[in-house]
């Protein structure tokens, strides 16, 4: 927010300097962007009389003598229509820095400084200045547009600073406001500040008008949408004399940003920027009906904005309507049916509050914005929304632009205006600080900022202002006493529960860290998605209505629809990241991601959810199988000295005979297997992909173990391979489990072949192992190994009907 100092001072008497002023406001919680003067680039330019005023034969140059006071006299080579003896203009003396503008004389390309030249043989030692040059427009200083000369009032001394004159010796305080303080989003807003940090009185606004007894004869406002507009103030004003404002008000807002437009208008954007809160003002001769009703807008209803934009309504948009139809967008943006032009004789002042949330979300929806829409979103007070009718009509008295009726319509939902109680506990206030500080500074730092302190014992009786909505109870109160009292008297303390530690990574982040580097090891590499994702997320994984998944947390304000949900699983997000790699020519690539899935306990949320850690392992390429990915599943399994079990399992979005369910212990721990050919066609995915997904919160309970050494056998290992004919539905986890289980000296299982063929007959297949025993404290001979392989060909025919192939 930009603040001028000239404006500031118009309310507190500001004796430091603006540096000073500058480290004040941060010292109280209010961070100054950025502070410049409004004339920093311009110097050594002053006023100069031009004393004589020559022609140079055949140019439309003039040769001028022009006096500087006590800098002297020189002599000013001259281009400009409106050069004139006697006639004081700013000159820019020898050194001097200015704006250097296009040959248009209106385009601004940089600054430049004044040398000693000569033109046409004659010497110029200087220049004389146009407004645009000088960095000022009219609503700075009268004429300053003008394609020529800046001319001076006569009675201004020679030889003096044009910088006070023209307004560029005042300062901007481009202040940053968070977004707990609305009621700073405004000069008075930031004088109250200033006053308080100050220890100065602020001066209150002058609210003084005269109703002249007109009355408006049947004019009523009625408002439909209380929820949405919980205050609507309307004010008739006749007899209005449209011209221009008074220079003080124009430079005040050219100071801001906003260029002057006419005396009604102007009044409007002078009370924006001085209270904070949007004005309109309509002209009545174009209210039909004379009534004003504030409704939600009918679907497909229309308007025509001031900007002449058609938008087409629905019913989450706001409007104000006279008797037959929609004359503003609410809180955004005046219709074009209604607008102040130079023929308008009677006025309708209007002053609301409307909610910020409602504006927001039109504004957004529309694509509309405006520095009305922009004040809303923020915040306005139905406080300010009382005091800025009043001021607004206190200026149309003080500029003499127009007459004030007696017809004032106000409707409310009784929500006061008046100070509120606050009892809070002084023990309390410090308690929070970690610090005491005395109690007759509390009651100074609370008096200067209008809060009307008593004290009874430890209970502190507060009167909070109704624009201090942020004000709530003690911690409130802590926090405004310690950015006035000084964060300086701050002690640093160890909180109760805190623990001098030696620092480091605790056991989470150790056993993470070393999973990373495992898959790292591997070949993948890692990435990283939001925790939000789309609803088309789950539809792309065919998911079930009733699926777990799509029990997702929505976001009341999201981005946009792609980031409307927590996401509830990372799989659409890794396969659509494997998707994108092969639309750019990126054909093979393993990538990870450790990030958190958000589980609610229930919906709507009455509760945080539940956040689970998660592996998400995505692997793609015309090389990788089904078994790449299962070698990434026993890398963590391997780093944490575990042993996984797969059993068959069928996901939506996965191939149906390439996907498995992961086992630790008996638990379900995670998933994997082959995206199914439907969604690698949605994506234009061109080579075989494959997703695994492990809670790691499962097995979190064995971060820390620690792969055990095992010395080399001190005998020989012996090796045995077995073909089986096997059901197709039978696993081949379930036989090796089966051939483990046979026999302890079984140290290794590999499945090495898979065979199938009508010779072996129907939903049969062949399946070939290679099995080590290894010995512990004896050498095998051949009779032993003999009898592990009968155990273990005993078991599987027992347990799962396997015999040899012949």
């Amino acid at each position: 927010m930009l603040a001028p100092l000239s404006w500031l001072k118009e309310y507190v008497d500001i004796d430091v300097t603006p540096q000073e002023l500058q480290d004040k406001l941060f010292s109280c919680g209010f961070e100054v962007e950025e502070l410049y003067e409004v004339g920093r680039d311009i110097h050594d330019v002053v006023v100069g009389l031009v004393t004589s005023c020559e022609p140079i034969p055949e140019t439309h140059l003039h040769v001028c003598n022009v006096d500087a006071g006590k800098y002297g006299s020189f002599q000013v080579c001259c281009g400009a229509d409106n050069v004139t003896a006697g006639k004081k203009f700013p000159l820019a003396l020898v050194g001097a820095q200015v704006i250097m503008t296009a040959k248009d004389h209106v385009t601004v390309e940089g600054v430049m400084t004044i040398k000693k030249g000569k033109l046409r043989g004659y010497d110029s030692e200087g220049m004389l200045c146009s407004g645009v040059e000088l960095g000022v427009s009219d609503d700075m200083f009268p004429g300053a547009s003008y394609n020529g000369l800046l001319v001076l009032p006569d009675d201004a001394e020679v030889g003096t600073d044009v910088k006070p004159m023209l307004g560029l010796d005042d300062w901007i305080f481009d202040i940053a406001i968070t977004a707990n303080r609305p009621d700073c989003q405004s000069i008075y807003g930031i004088a109250r500040e200033v006053a308080a940090v100050l220890n100065k009185e602020i001066k209150p606004l002058d609210l003084s008008f005269t109703e002249d007894g007109t009355e408006k004869e049947g004019f009523t406002v009625t408002v439909d949408a209380k929820d949405l507009c919980p205050r609507y103030i309307a004010h008739y004003v006749h007899d209005i004399k449209i011209g221009e404002s008074p220079l003080w008000m124009k430079r005040r807002l050219a100071l801001v940003g906003i260029g002057s437009i006419s005396n009604v208008v102007d009044i409007t954007n002078y009370i924006l920027t001085e209270l904070g809160q949007p004005m309109h003002a309509f002209d009545a001769s174009y209210i039909e009906g004379n009534a004003i009703n504030v409704r939600r807008a009918n679907n497909g209803e229309k308007i025509v904005t001031l900007d002449e934009k058609e938008f087409e309504l629905n019913d989450q948009n706001l409007v104000i309507c006279d008797g037959k139809k929609p004359v503003a967008l609410a809180g955004i943006m005046g219709g074009l049916n209604s607008e102040i032009l130079d023929t308008t004789t009677d006025v309708m002042f209007e002053a609301a509050k409307f909610m910020r949330d409602n504006i927001r979300k039109s504004s957004r929806s529309l694509g509309q914005a405006s520095d009305s829409s922009a004040m809303y979103a923020k915040g306005v007070y139905e406080y300010t929304t009382v005091i800025a009718m009043k001021r607004a009509l206190h200026l149309i008295e003080e500029l003499d632009c127009g007459k004030v009726s007696s017809t004032h319509v106000e409707v409310c939902t009784g929500n006061s205006i008046e100070p509120r109680e606050l009892k809070v506990s002084i023990e309390k206030v410090n308690k929070v600080l970690g610090i005491t500080v005395p109690t007759d500074d509390i009651i100074r730092i609370l008096t200067s900022l209008d809060f009307a302190p008593v004290v009874n014992g430890d209970e502190l009786t507060l009167m909070i202002p109704a624009y201090r909505e942020d004000m709530e109870s003690y911690p409130d109160v802590a926090e405004e006493v310690i950015r006035m009292y000084g964060y300086d008297h701050v002690v640093s303390t160890f909180m109760p529960t805190a623990q001098v530690t030696m620092g480091g990574f605790d056991l989470r982040q150790r056993s993470e860290l070393k999973l990373k580097r495992a898959l790292c090891g591997a070949g993948a590499y890692e990435g990283i998605h939001y925790s939000f994702f789309s609803p088309s997320d789950l539809d792309l994984l065919r998911l079930d209505e009733n699926a777990p998944e799509r029990q997702a947390i929505k976001l009341i304000n999201p981005i946009n629809v792609d980031l409307s949900l927590m996401r509830t699983t990372l799989a659409p997000q890794m396969i659509r990241a494997m998707a994108r790699n092969q639309k750019r020519d990126l054909l093979e690539g393993k990538i990870y991601e450790i990030g958190n899935s958000f589980i609610p306990k229930s919906l709507p949320l009455t509760e945080y959810p539940d956040e689970r850690e998660t592996l998400c392992v995505g692997v793609f390429g015309e090389n990788e199988s089904f078994f790449t990915l299962k070698g990434f599943a026993k890398i963590v399994a391997d780093t944490f000295d575990l042993t996984f079990t797969y059993e068959p399992s069928v996901k939506p979005f996965l191939h149906p005979y390439q996907t498995a369910d992961i086992m630790c212990n008996g638990v379900k721990i995670g998933y994997l297997g082959k995206v199914s050919y439907e969604i690698m066609d949605d994506l234009d995915m061109r080579v075989p992909s494959f997703v695994m997904e492990i809670d790691l919160r499962q097995i979190s309970e064995y971060y820390g173990n620690e792969q055990k050494f095992e010395p080399l056998p001190k005998f020989a290992i012996e090796k045995r391979d077995f073909a089986f004919v096997v059901d197709k539905n039978i696993s081949c986890a379930s036989i090796e489990d089966g051939i483990r289980e046979a026999c302890k000296y079984v140290t290794d299982v590999k499945l090495f072949d898979v065979y199938e063929g009508i010779q072996l007959g129907p939903n049969k297949r062949s399946m070939a192992f290679s099995v080590v025993f290894t010995p512990q404290n004896e050498e095998f001979n051949d009779e032993m190994v003999e009898g592990y392989v009968k155990k273990i060909l005993k078991n599987l025919e027992n347990k799962l009907s396997i015999t040899l192939r012949g």
